[in-house]
C-alpha cells in the first residue's frame, strides 16, 4: 500500500530541504551555479521551459521526483490511460486523452466523424437555417466546464476563424449575459448548441429555455425553427427531443469524461469546428496528444507536466506558497487562467484523501492570472512588494499572432516590446534591487517558471491544454486525493432547488413562506421578493 504524501522519506527531507533554501537568495544560487539555467530548463521541439528562477536546485529536484516515486505516481499515471477506474467515488474511468489518440476508438470517432460532418455543411452552406441563410453566428450555452476550457480555446485561436463565423458563449444564468451577448444577432443565421451532460443543468437549462424564446419569436414561430437552429451536445436523448432538437443533431460524449476535461469531446469539438474549422480543430487534438505522449515517456525530470506539478508542491507544501499567477504573454490566452482555475480548484480543492480520510496538509492552490502586461499596471505591485509570495508562471511566444509594428534601430515592435516585459518581470521578481528608499526597494527571491514556445497555433493552444490537465491530475496522485469528483459544488445546488421553490410559491399565493430559513436567508429573502432596498 502506498504511503501517505506526508509520511514518506521524501517528505521529511524535503521538509529539511525548504528550511535549508530560505537561507539562500537567487542572487546567490545564480552566482555560484553559473550552469544553473542549463540545468534547470527543459527544451523539446516545442517548447523552452525554465525554471531555474524557482526555489530549488538540482538535488530539490530530484528528492521531488523521489517523492513522486514513492506515491507511485507512475503507476497511477498507466491505469489512468489504461482506463481503470481511477475516480473511485463515482466508479468512473478518466480517458480524456483518449479523446485525441492519433487511432481513436470507434465510439470517438464516431463522434469525431459526426462532428466533421456537420460543421462542413454549415460552414459549406449546405445546412441553413429555416430562411435559407447560411448560419454564421454560433451561440453555446453551457457552463463550467461546458464553456471554460471551450472559451479559451476560442479565445486563442481567433486568427483561425473561418470567414464571417462568430462564436459567443452564453454561462451566466443571469440575463444580462444572454440578453446583451444576443442583442444584435440575426436570428435567421444563428445556431445554437446546449451543452448539458443531463439536459437537467439549472443555469444552462434556463438559458435555453429563453434562448428558444428568443429563437422562436425571431423566427415567427416557424414549425421547423427548433430542429433546424438548436444542436445538443448531450447524453440525454428522451431530453433533447423533447426540447425539439433533431436526435440526428445531438453529439454525445460519455462519463469517463469529466466536464472540466472535456474541451476534447464533442463539448469542444463542435462549437470549435464550427467556428475555426474541423482541421484546425483536429490541430488542436494533435498538440495536446504529444503532450499526452511526452507526459506518458518523459522521466519525471525532464517531462513538462510533472515537473511543475513538482514545483506547485514544493512551493505549495513546503514553502507554504499556496497562491499560483498565471501570466500570459500573448492576449489571445486572456481565457487561460479562468479555465486553469477550475480544473486546478475543481480537481484538488479537497480535504480528504482518496479513501476519505482527512488531510493535514493542504492541496490546491489559488491560481489568478490576467495577459500581460495588463497585469503589470494592476496587481504586479502586490506580487513584487507585498507580503505575500506568489509564485509565477510566465508563458510567452516567440512570434507574434499579428505583426504590428516594424523593427528598427531606434523601435521595436509590438511583439518585441510585449517580449522585453515577459524577459524583464521574472527578473525583477527574482532578482529585485536594492534602495536606500525603502519604498523602492525590491526583495526579490520570488520564485516564477517560463514556458517558451513557438507561437499560438491551435497545436500551441491543443498542448497548452493537456499540460494544464495532467498538471493538476499529478498534483492529485501525488496528494493522494480524488483530482475527478467535484461534490463541492453540489449543496448549493440542492439548497438552490429550495430556494427556487418558495420563489415559485410566493409567485403563485403572494405569501412568503419562511419556516425552516436561518434569520440571514429569511431577510435577503425578504428584501428580494417583498420589500426591496428602495420601496
Amino acid at each position: 500500500m502506498t504511503a501517505g504524501f506526508n509520511s514518506t522519506d521524501s517528505f521529511k527531507k524535503l521538509k529539511n530541504a525548504a528550511e535549508n533554501i530560505k537561507q539562500f537568495h537567487l542572487r546567490q544560487l545564480f552566482v555560484e551555479n553559473p550552469n544553473r539555467a542549463e540545468q534547470l530548463s527543459l527544451k523539446t521541439e516545442h517548447f523552452y521551459f525554465d525554471c531555474s528562477r524557482q526555489l530549488v536546485t538540482k538535488e530539490t529536484i530530484a528528492l521531488l521526483v523521489k517523492l513522486a516515486n514513492e506515491m507511485e505516481l507512475k503507476s497511477k499515471i498507466d491505469a489512468m490511460f489504461n482506463g481503470e477506474k481511477i475516480n473511485a467515488t463515482e466508479g468512473r474511468s478518466v480517458l480524456h486523452a483518449a479523446l485525441r489518440d492519433a487511432n481513436p476508438r470507434p465510439v470517438i470517432k464516431e463522434v469525431l466523424d459526426h462532428v466533421k460532418t456537420f460543421s462542413k455543411e454549415i460552414l459549406s452552406g449546405t445546412k441553413t437555417g429555416v430562411t435559407g441563410k447560411k448560419f454564421k453566428n454560433i451561440v453555446s450555452i453551457g457552463i463550467g466546464g461546458s464553456c471554460l476550457g471551450p472559451e479559451y480555446l476560442a479565445t486563442a485561436l481567433r486568427p483561425y476563424a473561418q470567414p464571417g463565423m462568430n462564436l459567443i458563449f452564453i454561462a451566466n444564468v443571469d440575463g444580462a449575459d444572454f440578453t446583451e451577448k444576443t442583442a444584435g444577432l440575426d436570428t435567421a443565421d444563428t445556431l445554437i448548441i446546449i451543452v448539458s451532460k443531463t439536459f437537467t443543468t439549472a443555469e444552462t437549462m434556463k438559458n435555453a429555455a429563453t434562448a428558444k424564446a428568443w429563437l422562436l419569436k425571431g423566427l415567427n414561430n416557424h414549425p421547423e425553427a427548433i430542429k433546424k437552429h438548436f444542436v445538443a451536445v448531450s447524453t440525454a436523448a428522451d431530453k433533447v427531443s423533447a426540447f425539439g432538437i433533431d436526435p440526428a443533431n445531438m453529439f454525445g460524449f460519455w462519463d469517463w469524461v469529466g466536464g472540466r476535461f472535456s474541451s476534447s469531446s464533442a463539448v469542444g469539438a463542435l462549437p470549435l469546428a464550427l467556428y475555426l474549422g474541423y482541421d484546425n480543430f483536429a490541430q488542436i487534438l494533435q498538440g495536446a496528444n504529444w503532450l499526452d505522449r511526452h507526459f506518458q515517456s518523459s522521466p519525471f525530470e525532464n517531462n513538462l507536466p510533472i515537473l511543475s506539478a513538482l514545483l506547485d508542491i514544493w512551493n505549495i507544501n513546503f514553502l507554504g506558497y499556496e497562491t499560483r499567477a498565471l501570466l500570459p504573454y500573448a492576449q489571445g490566452l486572456a481565457k487561460l487562467p479562468a479555465h486553469t482555475q477550475q480544473v486546478e480548484m475543481e480537481s484538488n480543492g479537497k480535504s480528504v484523501d482518496i479513501s476519505g480520510q482527512p488531510l493535514y496538509f493542504p492541496t490546491g492552490e489559488i491560481v489568478f492570472g490576467e495577459p500581460g502586461t495588463n497585469g503589470q499596471h494592476s496587481f504586479y505591485q502586490l506580487i513584487h512588494q507585498g507580503t505575500q509570495i506568489i509564485p509565477c508562471d510566465f508563458i510567452g511566444f516567440v512570434k507574434p499572432q499579428y505583426e504590428i509594428g516594424v523593427n528598427s534601430a531606434t523601435e521595436v515592435n509590438h511583439h518585441l516590446e510585449l517580449m522585453t516585459n515577459f524577459l524583464a518581470q521574472p527578473d525583477a521578481l527574482a532578482f529585485g534591487k536594492e534602495d536606500s528608499n525603502k519604498a523602492k526597494n525590491f526583495p526579490g527571491n520570488r520564485p516564477s517558471s517560463s514556458l517558451l514556445l513557438d507561437k499560438l497555433t491551435p497545436f500551441s493552444a491543443g498542448l497548452l491544454l493537456a499540460w494544464t490537465e495532467h498538471r493538476a491530475t499529478v498534483k492529485g496522485f501525488i496528494w493522494g486525493i480524488n483530482s475527478f469528483d467535484q461534490f463541492g459544488v453540489e449543496l448549493g445546488k440542492v439548497l438552490g432547488v429550495e430556494q427556487r421553490r418558495l420563489m415559485l410559491e410566493f409567485n403563485a399565493t403572494g405569501i412568503l413562506n419562511t419556516q425552516g430559513l436561518n434569520a440571514s436567508t429569511e431577510q435577503l429573502l425578504k428584501l428580494i421578493l417583498i420589500d426591496n432596498l428602495n420601496p
